[in-house]
């Protein structure tokens, strides 16, 4: 217990809104989580614009502080060199494609471990303690990164908040015939996909459908999202400000999901999905999932017809024997414990500096 009191502090430093999706935060607050779990104390730097979002991660336990919308790049970065200043040993990590080789150099700093969270390998050089890929194929990437740089890759150490963990001791029914769909899009859905799936819905003809439609805290077309639900002659409802998303893909047969972070806790769940990338970094991760058996990967949003989508939904609800194998290869992939694997390895990390 002395050790745990003795923790130093996780900073953790990334952005959310409507452009770039919430994934950067939520994966964050799933590593805060486990840093909590140890007896730490987490803190999140972030320029987010969703309230709901805010206060999703003040009620997780984190301490919020937030960075004023039009603050430069420098200022930024001497922001996060103040805070590491405040906290003694305290471990950083950047979740974001911004953080290039120069801010990360700036920010490797004796006495502080990094830990860069990356997806797609795109910058020249990497600079970090701890660099982390939680994606499928990620080891096949050319990550050019200090020599000492230890890496983590793979869907093994797929940052998940403990819910779901909880959530997968519980046992799943796969049915004859699917009933219950999930449709979760991300935190933003710039391009209101959404909307698409519920008329794709509309057109199905298997009786009893059931629909849950969650909206993300940063998605702006509520309006017309709720216009569409209640001119559909199938059951849908709208959730918002979702707290326990393992609860609803536990209750669903099968999910339409964006290619995002959100896969993952599918896959954890072994809920069978119907996959549309709608950003360009989920491209790869749907690509990968599919090819593993655990999604069926639709293809780029822009062009997957209403009729190609209602196919597709109609002809997975009847396939139960595709459906279970979907579901028991994502339960293999995926067990969970990613984030008690990534603390694991910080703390490896600040023994070997203590006694360096």
């Amino acid at each position: 217990m002395g050790s745990q009191r003795e923790l130093p502090p996780l900073l953790l430093r990334a952005d959310a809104g409507a452009n770039q999706g919430t994934g950067h935060v939520m994966r964050c607050l799933a590593l805060a989580e486990a840093w909590r779990g140890r007896g730490g104390s987490a803190i999140l730097i972030s320029r987010c614009e969703s309230v709901a979002l805010r206060a999703r991660i003040e009620s997780s336990g984190a301490t919020l502080v937030s960075l004023e919308p039009g603050n430069s790049v420098d200022a930024d970065l001497q922001f996060i060199l103040h805070q590491l200043a405040e906290h003694e040993a305290a471990v950083l990590a950047l979740d974001g494609y911004h953080f290039d080789s120069q801010q990360q150099q700036a920010l490797k700093i004796p006495g502080h471990p990094l830990l860069v969270i990356d997806d797609n390998a795109h910058l020249s050089a990497y600079h970090a303690d701890i660099l982390l890929n939680q994606n499928l194929g990620a080891a096949q990437l050319n990550y050019r990164c200090d020599p000492e740089t230890a890496l983590l890759l793979g869907p093994s150490f797929a940052l998940l908040r403990p819910e779901f963990l909880n959530w997968r001791r519980r046992f799943r029914c796969v049915r004859t015939i699917g009933r219950r769909i999930l449709v979760t899009l991300g935190g933003s859905d710039p391009g209101n996909f959404t909307l698409r799936v519920i008329e794709a819905v509309g057109r199905l003809d298997t009786p009893g459908i059931e629909v849950r439609v969650v909206v993300g805290p940063a998605n702006p077309y509520l309006t017309a999202l709720e216009k569409a639900v209640d001119e559909s002659a199938v059951a849908i409802e709208l959730w918002r400000d979702v707290s326990d998303m393992g609860s609803l893909m536990a209750w669903a047969d099968l999910a339409v999901s964006a290619g995002g972070t959100t896969c993952w806790e599918l896959a954890c769940l072994g809920l069978p999905a119907l996959v549309v990338p709608l950003a360009d970094n989920q491209r790869r991760i749907a690509h990968e999932l599919d090819a593993a058996g655990v999604v069926q990967n639709l293809g780029w949003h822009e062009e997957v017809s209403d009729e190609r989508l209602a196919v597709a939904l109609e002809n997975l609800l009847y396939a139960s024997y595709r459906r279970l194998s979907m579901s028991d290869k994502g339960r293999w992939l995926v067990d969970g414990r990613g984030a008690e694997r990534v603390v694991e390895v910080l703390l490896e990390r600040l023994s070997l500096r203590r006694v360096a």
